[in-house]
């Protein structure tokens, strides 16, 4: 068992975790993470809990944030948002079809890192030079595709929630089309896709889980018995584990769970079942 908690850069933003030591913030405080260009402050959304896995390489908390942290730290999103509003300024001065998604700021060496999307390759050099006059410090300049801007804005999610990639995800991995058509989602950009515009990471959390139903459950078209008379299986709620079945008398659908329409299920009961019953009821008198 070992303590863990969890900090934040931005508030509703990406989670990041840490070992607390031997501190003990509570939530909302401002702590000090350690980064690649010093302790930067962030603010604590965990407090510090046990947990019973094993996570090991968890950074190390710094500690509580003093006042000189505090005021160094409002002094470069200061700096973030001007290079910000210069960068957009310049852009537009310069007619280049770039996107400003996210700043960065290391004031121990003065350099500015912007973020920005685009269509395709854009030739920013005159934007950096006027960008490092302007700014008085070194800039660097970082495309980024999609998913990394959703990750850097943030937003809301199709399912209502912040999106994943900008709360807990840490990696983006492969989703494909064949992901949703074996969760028997229609195959609409606009129903599959997220605020990137691509596929939804979603897609891949409850896919093993398709994939080990569509292996039990009867297939659609599958001639079954069901309690309520013989007839097609015509739909699957996999969350439900059950099936949606149109009977030969009638044509009237009902849905009944799979595994009373499953021949190793049938077949089980038709060979213990009145044993179970007679062993259940225990002997009379």
């Amino acid at each position: 068992m070992g303590m863990i908690m969890a900090v934040s850069f931005t508030r509703y933003g990406r989670l990041y975790y840490l070992d607390p030591g031997e501190h003990s913030p509570k939530v909302g405080d401002k702590v000090l993470v350690p980064t690649e260009a010093g302790p930067e402050v962030a603010e604590c959304v965990w407090a510090p809990q046990w947990t019973s896995e094993e996570i090991g390489g968890l950074p190390l908390c710094a500690g509580i944030a003093t006042e000189e942290h505090l005021t160094r730290d409002e002094g470069n999103k200061r700096r973030r948002a001007e290079a910000r509003s210069v960068s957009k300024r310049l852009i537009k001065r310069h007619t280049l079809p770039m996107k400003v998604v996210g700043v960065d700021y290391l004031d121990a060496e003065n350099v500015y890192t912007v973020y920005f999307s685009a269509p395709q390759r854009v030739d920013f050099r005159a934007l950096v030079r006027d960008l490092a006059r302007n700014l008085r410090a070194r800039v660097e300049l970082r495309q980024i595709g999609p998913r990394d801007e959703a990750r850097l804005q943030g937003g809301i999610g199709p399912c209502g929630r912040d999106l994943c990639c900008a709360t807990f995800l840490k990696d983006f991995e492969p989703v494909s089309v064949r992901m949703a058509k074996d969760q028997d989602l229609p195959v609409n950009p606009l129903r599959i896709a997220g605020a990137c515009g691509r596929l939804m990471c979603c897609l891949k959390y409850e896919h093993p889980l398709y994939l080990d139903a569509q292996s039990r459950m009867p297939r659609i078209g599958l001639k079954v018995d069901t309690p309520e008379g013989a007839g097609t299986v015509v739909g699957r709620n996999v969350p439900s584990d059950s099936v949606v079945v149109r009977l030969e008398d009638g044509g009237r659908r009902c849905a009944c769970p799979s595994a009373s329409v499953c021949s190793p299920r049938k077949q089980h009961d038709e060979a213990y079942g009145g044993a179970v019953r007679v062993a259940e009821s225990g002997p009379e008198g």
